[in-house]
């Protein structure tokens, strides 16, 4: 097994986030510190440690949908001691996030320690997609509307197309439903930012078939076997 699938396998953390340790230096198999990305591990015979912690394989998956609340971190611990999606899930399983909303977005978020899950949902390739219920400040052209549509440049490179749509025009503020297949850090807030507006309130509400109905803000329910096989069985 490949050394970032096992760390994701144990819960540690996303196969992404694992290559990022491993190229950090913070991880060691048999007591030796490994760099290569494509260092394989037997489960049952080698050590693995993580910052010095003894890591075993997980083999008990559980998987949760949250709707975070504006003001919650998605990250496992935060320096400056603010409150962390983890704090919300009552469990005694080592999840992380699958993906993130910034600390001022809210809405659906998936919690696991489902490594090959993580990986499907929030890799690119499978062009899951999210939809995003934004409160934008003004009024937006229909040049603008077009621009986010066809693509805007975000440091450097272009957004793929999205599906744009005003579901509320207002001389103050707008109401914009946003459909994207990408995740790129603060994705929706900076295109808006490129065609000049700012976002007020941003809400994800549907991820590919998974939707936020009869959760409040704050409440989370285990997924349904349906949706775990529905997540696991995207290609």
């Amino acid at each position: 097994m490949r050394l970032n699938k096992y760390l994701a396998d144990s819960g540690v953390c996303s196969r992404r986030k694992a290559d990022e340790l491993i190229a950090a230096g913070a991880v060691t198999v048999n007591g030796q510190v490994t760099t290569e990305m494509g260092t394989k591990v037997d489960a049952l015979q080698d050590s693995v440690t993580v910052n010095g912690e003894l890591i075993s394989l997980n083999t008990a998956h559980e998987y949760y949908i949250l709707n975070k609340p504006t003001g919650v971190v998605c990250t496992c611990d935060d320096p400056q001691g603010r409150r962390t999606v983890l704090d919300i899930i009552q469990t005694d399983a080592r999840l992380y996030p699958v993906g993130r909303l910034d600390f001022e977005s809210s809405g659906l978020l998936i919690l696991t320690n489902d490594g090959d899950m993580t990986h499907r949902v929030t890799h690119p390739s499978f062009e899951l997609e999210k939809e995003y219920i934004a409160s934008v400040r003004g009024t937006l052209s229909d040049a603008d509307l077009d621009k986010l549509r066809n693509g805007v440049y975000i440091d450097g490179k272009k957004t793929s197309p999205a599906t744009v749509e005003v579901l509320k025009k207002g001389e103050k503020t707008s109401i914009i439903k946003f459909i994207i297949h990408e995740g790129r850090n603060r994705q929706i807030r900076m295109m808006i930012r490129a065609v000049g507006s700012h976002v007020a309130a941003l809400e994800r509400v549907r991820l590919g078939k998974l939707k936020l109905t009869g959760l409040k803000s704050g409440e989370y329910r285990k997924l349904s076997p349906e949706e775990i096989d529905y997540l696991k069985g995207l290609n």
